[in-house]
């Protein structure tokens, strides 16, 4: 199979969809890798580490999309990325269909077969190819939620984990999936008064005992919501339906109960964002003020710190990717069903389930696309 990974085009984004590893071992099953020029220097990957793994460099990203039998990429594909998809082709990257109409129609009359990894699940009902990157943005969040509580930059001007006589910052992590527990853990090291907020009472039971009485958990609910917005100098947005859009846990009316310069962090923003006021923003212009509240919403956290992210991405997809090329995407989906729940697109129909009812398209069913 052709293999194809273009250069990231979204803004500020540095990740690269292939490593040169995945593609050494690509090479090595029998494929033919194609990389655009410059694809992975972001990441620190120069085009000769890619010659050296067997990979050929392509002057354009036109020569990668019409060329290559499955493209393989980080961010969802841009409208000038899109255009270049076709049926017969696979699409192997994060989708995010959900919140994003104008994509999601555009990969239907492209008629590829797109594949996302936020959708890819695994035995124990996890996210394989979500989870790393969630991991990245979650141990982000704080770090850039205590940037932007700087006075300079539009916050209160509260140091999060305080200094002797003065006390920390309070924040607020609703969700306790991945995301919430790699922001409690950062926030927690960094001193912070740390509240998780979380619907599983066994998620809590486990925060509390990994935690050791280093944070408080508490049931999520609109009511603890209330109690806790007039305290919070911070609130890291972490809560994830899997394909669907986050669902709005904090509404504009809300803001006025909450101290001017805090700060919202909305990691959920890839899927619409968890706070009525949210917008995605970029890492040249990360946040935004509200009513006083300063928002935090850049869609591409990870792409701050590339190098980590590209390599921790490519050891989760490389398995995947290989079994895509090797056994075809009908195969490898018929061999794997938790690859089959990755299947979004095919051959212009909708096939996921979440992203039909949040936009309200008729799916195919996963199964019944694998005939056609």
């Amino acid at each position: 199979m052709k293999i194809g990974c273009p250069t990231e085009i979204k803004p500020q984004e540095y990740r690269v969809g292939l490593t040169p590893n995945a593609a050494q071992e690509a090479v090595a099953h029998g494929h033919e890798v194609i990389v655009q020029a410059g694809a992975g220097a972001g990441s620190g990957f120069d085009d000769d580490t890619y010659r050296a793994a067997g990979a050929r460099i392509a002057d354009s990203a036109h020569e990668v999309f019409g060329s290559a039998e499955m493209i393989v990429k980080v961010k969802e594909p841009q409208a000038a990325e899109r255009r270049q998809l076709r049926e017969g082709q696979v699409l192997f990257t994060y989708l995010h269909l959900a919140p994003d109409p104008d994509q999601t129609r555009d990969l239907l009359e492209s008629g590829v077969t797109a594949i996302a990894y936020e959708t890819v699940t695994d035995p124990r009902g996890g996210l394989p190819l979500l989870a790393p990157m969630s991991e990245v943005a979650g141990r982000l969040a704080p770090q850039m939620g205590a940037w932007a509580l700087q006075k300079a930059n539009g916050g209160r001007g509260v140091l999060l984990g305080g200094v002797p006589g003065v006390r920390p910052a309070n924040v607020v992590i609703v969700g306790g999936g991945v995301v919430g527990t790699a922001a409690a853990r950062v926030a927690v090291g960094m001193g912070a008064n740390v509240t998780v907020l979380d619907r599983s009472i066994a998620r809590m039971s486990y925060l509390d005992d990994v935690f050791m009485g280093r944070l408080t958990t508490q049931f999520s609910d609109a009511g603890a919501i209330d109690a806790l917005l007039p305290r919070a100098d911070m609130i890291v947005g972490a809560v994830l339906i899997p394909g669907a859009a986050a669902p709005k846990l904090v509404s504009r009316a809300q803001l006025a109960a909450m101290q001017p310069g805090a700060v919202l962090v909305d990691v959920a923003i890839d899927q619409g964002g968890c706070f009525e006021t949210s917008r995605a923003t970029t890492h040249q212009d990360p946040t935004y003020d509200v009513d006083g509240i300063v928002h935090y919403c850049v869609a591409n956290m990870p792409g701050a710190v590339p190098r980590t992210s590209t390599i921790a991405l490519g050891n989760a997809t490389m398995p995947f990717m290989l079994a895509l090329a090797d056994k075809g995407w009908r195969e490898a989906c018929t061999d794997d069903p938790h690859l089959l729940a990755g299947l979004n697109t095919h051959a212009g129909n909708l096939t996921n389930y979440a992203v039909g009812k949040a936009l309200g398209i008729d799916v195919l069913s996963p199964a019944l696309a694998l005939k056609r």
